[in-house]
């Protein structure tokens, strides 16, 4: 095979040709394919971890629906009870965030995990994106919010990866969100995908302006606006972030330039052993999310 230096050198030799217009549609086809999101199909359902649920389909953006399972409180809930929607992370969906379920329903949340356009078995659309997520996550809040057994002044957010980027952005736009729980949450999305482009071994100097700029024009939105590192510091609600300090998609030092930008004492951060997608490192700290929750959701605002 190729060195990747052979590599590398052949990449910034031809690439700049499929910037040219002629050859463009052919680059741009190309990015789509290799960004697009895999969709895993699910293998459980809440039942296999013994809690009872409803299947629900959200309506959501662009005439698309969710697909979603609705876990009610516990029965000494009282009501209108409060709620947690679960946002899993890129590539993924809800069933992988299952294991966090049992610890946040006995906290005395209902819990609503969506699986969000193009994952799942949610309803497919021309691509995903972060606004996406949160435009998934706001829509499946006002879906919780109408229910008269849900508290709509008591509905928290908890996210995963690029769903904790899309949670924090869905709070932006929700001012009546009551709290956000993010895990491994990156800091830019820019950075990620200078990442994603050094493990494809694409050259940055070449090829990076490129796509940054076609991913901000095809998502509509430019990434300084969605930014966690920028929409932290105008939420008004409690934030917690959780991220594993052997995290190697997101460096932990994500989180720590997540806290400086919100300001001193704005969030709470909590890092300890894991990677970034083992749900079983976050059970493990799953007393300070639930502790998190039970003082700014499950206690009723105004109390």
């Amino acid at each position: 095979m190729p060195r990747p230096k052979v590599v590398s050198a052949l990449l910034t030799t031809v690439l700049p040709w499929m910037t040219t217009p002629p050859l463009r549609p052919l680059l741009d086809w190309g990015l789509r394919r290799s960004l697009r999101a895999p969709r895993l199909a699910h293998t459980r359902s809440p039942a296999d971890l013994g809690l009872a649920f409803t299947t629900a389909r959200i309506p959501s953006a662009n005439g698309k629906s969710l697909h979603a399972w609705l876990i009610p409180a516990p029965a000494s809930t009282p009501q209108p009870a409060p709620a947690l929607v679960v946002v899993h992370g890129w590539g993924s969906n809800s069933d992988l965030m299952l294991p966090l379920a049992p610890a946040l329903h006995a906290a005395g949340l209902t819990l609503l995990f969506i699986d969000t356009r193009c994952h799942g078995a949610s309803d497919a659309d021309t691509f995903a994106s972060l606004p996406r997520f949160a435009e998934d996550t706001v829509h499946a809040m006002d879906w919780l919010a109408a229910h008269p057994d849900i508290d709509p002044g008591r509905i928290a957010l908890l996210g995963h990866s690029v769903g904790a980027g899309a949670v924090l952005l869905a709070a932006s736009w929700r001012a009546q969100t009551a709290a956000v729980v993010s895990l491994a949450a990156f800091a830019h999305p820019a950075d990620m995908m200078r990442r994603w482009m050094a493990e494809q071994a694409l050259p940055d100097a070449v090829l990076g302006p490129y796509i940054l700029r076609y991913v901000q024009r095809t998502i509509g939105y430019r990434f300084d606006a969605i930014a966690p590192i920028a929409v932290l510091p105008q939420l008004r609600c409690p934030v917690l972030l959780m991220h594993g300090e052997h995290d190697t998609v997101v460096p932990v030092a994500d989180a720590y330039r997540l806290q400086a930008a919100a300001g001193a004492g704005k969030v709470q951060l909590h890092t300890g052993p894991g990677g970034h997608d083992s749900m079983e490192a976050f059970l493990a700290v799953m007393d300070q999310v639930r502790a998190f929750l039970t003082t700014h959701c499950v206690v009723a605002m105004g109390d």
